[in-house]
């Protein structure tokens, strides 16, 4: 269960850590289960496909996505008592679960350009939350997440194009001087959790040998009303179906622009001029 400062951390800065959540044996566990899962074929998700004779390690070994709909440990893992303490303290509600994937990673891999999950998800009212799981160690070297505190209470950014030599994603999302993205160092079993708006991303594996394999879940508040489409079916953490609604594409998006001030978030109306509002 989360401490006191572990909620006021989260409120502030949009992420948490949980250290140690998982004991290493299940950990491990999970890598062998998805290791072997990988090495047996193709699954619903593999949108990249498999191909073992590629250059690209992406290639050789594709995210998962929503494996919890026809893989029962994944959808054990997504909906474990501790992850649910430990959201339902920093929501004040018990969330909705929506989605699990899982990241390989291998060594040269790329990674993924700055974004928002809201962008993805487009939780109304309200946004998602984050249950990144690290399944091996996670540091610089490997390509650890990185994250931009403090963004968590940004709206819905506008997206620019991607450096795709270094990101599996063609678009990111800019920050002004001044905001910085940080490297957040994890051990295997540690689980971190992130608020949706929170802009983050990570930058490629450069180690000769090492995967940076993690267990995502994505989750929404609880008093939320739609999603997305590709995230339903949405469940309860009891694992019961509850009906939602489907939310359509946001009209609007957010640029950064220079006031005496400092950088202040304009809203882009498609095809309309910016209406101008503060953080």
């Amino acid at each position: 269960m989360p401490e006191i400062q572990d909620v006021r951390r989260f409120q502030e800065t949009g992420y948490v850590i949980a250290s140690g959540l998982f004991n290493q044996e299940e950990v491990q566990s999970y890598r062998e289960h998805f290791m072997q899962m990988r090495a047996a074929g193709t699954y619903p998700g593999d949108f990249a496909g498999v191909d073992l004779t590629s250059s690209d390690p992406l290639k050789r070994y594709p995210r998962m996505i929503h494996m919890h709909r026809w893989d029962d440990i994944s959808l054990g893992w997504m909906l474990d008592e501790r992850l649910n303490d430990w959201m339902t303290d920093l929501l004040g509600v018990e969330p909705y679960a929506v989605q699990t994937m899982l990241y390989f990673k291998p060594a040269g891999g790329r990674g993924q350009a700055l974004h928002q999950d809201q962008y993805y998800l487009k939780v109304q009212p309200g946004t998602c939350i984050a249950a990144w799981m690290a399944l091996d160690d996670c540091d610089i070297e490997n390509g650890c997440l990185q994250v931009v505190p403090g963004t968590q209470n940004l709206p819905i950014l506008c997206t620019v194009q991607a450096d795709t030599t270094q990101s599996f994603t063609d678009v990111t999302v800019p920050i002004p001087d001044g905001m910085n993205a940080e490297p957040v160092l994890m051990k295997a079993g540690d689980v971190l959790f992130f608020n949706g708006q929170l802009v983050h991303g990570s930058f490629p594996n450069t180690s000769q040998d090492r995967f940076r394999r993690s267990l995502i879940g994505h989750y929404i508040v609880g008093d939320a009303e739609q999603v997305a489409n590709f995230y339903h079916p949405v469940l309860r953490m009891d694992g019961t179906p509850v009906e939602l609604g489907v939310s359509e594409g946001g009209s609007e998006c957010g640029v950064w622009v220079e006031e005496e001030t400092g950088p202040v978030v304009a809203m882009r109306v498609m095809d309309q001029p910016m209406a101008m509002v503060t953080e």
